[in-house]
């Protein structure tokens, strides 16, 4: 499944189907190698869903104009002028041409049928209903024992947030992990994976401490299972939407 969009700055706002060139012919394989290729160089402008800059919806195949294949891979080659798009000189004619095969390929996938979601209304159940403050932290509030979430719709999709909230077993971040040790006389203790070499292992527990074992010296140890729980049947379908829309805004400080 394809991850991210493709690093084009002014390309969009009109719906538009231009027959492929190239892009008809592309494999999965090709369209994994475009999502790699967009998350390492064009992310950090475009955003995980490719809808970062007003008006442009790269994840929707949505164009200023029809472009057709070669004319998309000549923006990601050449840039545009007097534009913040840049060119891409360190890119290979093949990674270009993966690139435009992810964005068909997004193009082309079955939009979702989640309604749209209101971000007011997704603070206040992150906030409240949610409970997710209780292990979550946003902008310097909340707890620490899970992974901070202040620039949380920067780094994931939308739709890997919303799976995340229905079924947040399916995928986690290794840096997302948590851990379990059972120390020497018995005593067990889980928390947040921080680190673990090859001697010692270090995580922050419930209480928010860090903690810090010798291997070695452990009765037993290993991944755990995620504490987050999923909110299928506790959230309605519009409240799973209000509070991905409300996550998906979470983009940290400006850059």
């Amino acid at each position: 499944m394809p991850r991210y969009f493709a690093a084009l700055t002014a390309l969009v706002l009109l719906s538009a189907t231009v027959a492929p060139a190239f892009a008809q012919h592309a494999t999965a394989f090709d369209v994994e190698d475009g999502a790699r290729t967009f998350a390492s160089i064009c992310a950090n402008c475009h955003g995980p869903d490719g809808n970062l800059i007003t008006g442009i919806d790269l994840g929707r195949g949505q164009f200023r104009r029809a472009l057709t294949d070669n004319e998309l891979a000549g923006i990601i080659e050449n840039g545009i002028p007097n534009t913040a798009m840049p060119p891409s000189p360190n890119l290979s004619e093949e990674q270009v041409e993966r690139v435009v095969a992810l964005l068909r390929a997004n193009a082309a996938a079955k939009p979702s049928a989640a309604p749209a979601g209101d971000v007011a209304r997704g603070k206040a159940l992150f906030e409240g209903k949610g409970e997710c403050m209780d292990c979550h932290r946003v902008n310097g509030h909340g707890s620490r024992t899970a992974p901070d979430l202040s620039a949380i719709g920067r780094l994931r999709r939308a739709v890997e947030i919303e799976q995340s909230l229905l079924d947040p077993a399916a995928e986690v971040q290794a840096n997302n992990r948590f851990y379990r040790v059972v120390t020497a006389d018995g005593k067990e203790v889980k928390g947040r994976l921080l680190n673990r070499d090859t001697y010692t292992v270090q995580l922050l527990d419930w209480d928010e401490n860090l903690r810090s074992f010798t291997l070695a010296e452990l009765r037993e140890h290993g991944f755990d299972e995620t504490p987050m729980p999923s909110f299928r049947k506790k959230m309605s379908a519009r409240q799973i939407a209000d509070l991905t829309a409300y996550l998906v805004s979470l983009r940290g400080p400006p850059q």
